[in-house]
């Protein structure tokens, strides 16, 4: 389950959060404001993030790892410390070329990551 901030100042520790088994080789921990979201995401080799859109804004800042990602038509290769940006409503997909591990930011929040059971 995802960190929620309550109104007001608040900290949380990564290591307080579950771990979200998403796939066999993506795993992630949330945390979440009103109007912005970050994840630590965990990609195996191989893994791939098929291509899909949303209205959040993203950034994608990798810690360690190499990541090949495509944004609106381009391929780059995202290496540590490099950050991705992605635009609102724009398709993109990645691909994990080694073991990696990423921070993403999202501003709104992806609420369909915080209530996946809705509809």
């Amino acid at each position: 389950m995802p960190a929620l901030y309550p109104p007001g100042g608040s900290v949380i520790g990564w290591s307080e959060l579950e771990l979200e088994k998403v796939t066999e080789l993506i795993s992630r921990k949330l945390v979440a404001g009103d109007r912005q979201m970050i994840a630590q995401v965990y990609l195996k080799r191989g893994a791939l993030v098929p291509l899909h859109r949303h209205e959040s804004e993203q950034m994608t800042y990798v810690l360690d790892g190499l990541l090949k990602v495509r944004v609106a038509g381009e391929e780059v290769i995202v290496r540590d410390g490099e950050v991705v940006r992605i635009p609102s409503g724009v398709s993109h997909q990645a691909e994990a070329l080694t073991d990696t591990f990423e921070l993403d930011l999202f501003s709104p929040i992806r609420d369909e990551w915080l209530h996946p059971d809705a509809t």
